[in-house]
């Protein structure tokens, strides 16, 4: 089966220096894979060379058995892969909640009334019908963080990539978040410090240590699980 996306060898320079170094990985149908490791490590920065939003110095990324060079190749990826930033504010951008989620179906094709309709049932499928009419400017945080990833479903990707998906997110709608992506048939790449959320949702874990990306494997004490460990393999 080939592979929904691989790094090969990635390399990615700013200012001479390697903010990724070698990066090799690969993601298969229905793989929960977590990239752990401290700030600074270049986390946000693969997850952005995924899809192309920062281009490599070496290496290739294919997508959907692919190699992506340009932007026209880069963009046919895309999508199929619903990318949910670490900073909610900077993926919101039209007056209303409906229109923001419905801005990914128009953007793939469909009518307004098509593109409405997918809107208001990705929002139903997160308990967020209530909010369609609602300016995104004055959600909550968490709220926020669901119609990011309302408007992700509503696009019916392959994959997803996770930034900090938990942030700013309050027990009740971080809840509904979990049960959402638990339930997402498809596979994913999640960025995440938050340990538990990681050993709820991940199959397997690498880490990103200063560019370099290796292997990990998720721990859980048998007596603590809400306080799992990822450790470099």
């Amino acid at each position: 089966m080939i592979p929904l996306l691989t790094l090969t060898d990635l390399e990615i320079r700013r200012d001479e220096r390697a903010v990724i170094s070698h990066a090799t990985l690969t993601l298969k149908a229905g793989e929960r894979l977590a990239i752990v490791g401290p700030n600074g490590a270049g986390k946000t920065t693969l997850l952005r060379a995924v899809v192309g939003l920062e281009r490599a110095a070496a290496g290739a990324v294919s997508l959907f058995g692919e190699t992506c060079r340009t932007e026209a190749e880069f963009r046919k990826g895309r999508r199929r892969i619903g990318f949910l930033f670490q900073d909610s504010d900077d993926q919101l951008f039209c007056p209303s909640v409906v229109e923001d989620v419905a801005f990914g179906p128009l953007n793939l094709g469909a009518s307004e009334a098509e593109a409405r309709a997918t809107a208001l049932e990705a929002l139903a499928g997160l308990g967020l019908e209530h909010l369609a009419e609602r300016f995104t400017h004055r959600l909550s945080g968490g709220e926020k963080r669901l119609v990011c990833l309302a408007g992700l479903f509503a696009m019916r990707p392959d994959v997803l990539l996770l930034d900090e998906p938990t942030n700013g997110v309050d027990a009740e709608n971080g809840a509904r978040l979990r049960a959402a992506l638990a339930g997402f048939a498809g596979a994913m790449i999640l960025v995440s410090h938050d340990d538990a959320f990681v050993a709820e949702l991940a199959t397997r874990a690498m880490s990103l240590r200063a560019g370099v990306l290796r292997p990990a494997e998720i721990h859980s004490h048998p007596h603590f699980h809400a306080h799992p460990h990822i450790h470099p393999v």
